[in-house]
């Protein structure tokens, strides 16, 4: 993975937390229907100075290469079947302490408790209970989520403990 400058949040009463990768799930989160939501693209351009970005799907709709090329990040493409534990495992690879995942499916739950900060969007495709009860955030729509990562001083009131 390139180094990168990196995502800081402090938590007062955890320490401070630096993010360098970011895990994209497809479905749901960044897309609608497939289709990509709008401001995504400029958010995640954003960000890719300083996090390396990935997308991680199984692919339903076919549309994840165009997807990933609009995003200007890597793609990684799940085989069918077991996707949560692939997906999990993805961020273990990338080394959770210092990754960020966002999803909204109930393939997402793993990759989202096993991140350092994982964040559930309840986009118009809904969300599953079990990523909602996995995340550390809940967000209404993937541009706050992605907001928040490029205003991190936001994360520090509500992950305070």
């Amino acid at each position: 993975m390139a180094e990168r400058a990196g995502v800081h949040i402090e938590l007062p009463g955890q320490g401070n937390l630096t993010i360098r990768a970011l895990v994209l799930d497809l479905n749901g989160t960044v897309t609608t229907d497939g289709s990509l939501i709008p401001g995504v693209a400029e958010r995640v351009r954003a960000l890719s100075p300083l996090v390396e970005v990935f997308l991680v799907t199984a692919d339903t709709l076919g549309t994840a290469g165009a997807v990933a090329q609009t995003l200007g990040c890597e793609l990684h493409v799940l085989e069918r079947g077991r996707e949560a534990e692939q997906k999990r495992d993805w961020v273990r690879q990338l080394g959770a302490g210092r990754t960020a995942a966002i999803g909204n499916g109930a393939n997402d739950a793993l990759m989202l408790e096993e991140a350092a900060l994982g964040i559930a969007v309840i986009g118009r495709e809904g969300t599953a209970v079990q990523a909602l009860l996995a995340a550390d955030l809940v967000v209404p729509d993937i541009r706050d989520a992605l907001d928040l990562l490029l205003r991190p001083a936001r994360l520090t009131a509500t992950l305070r403990r």
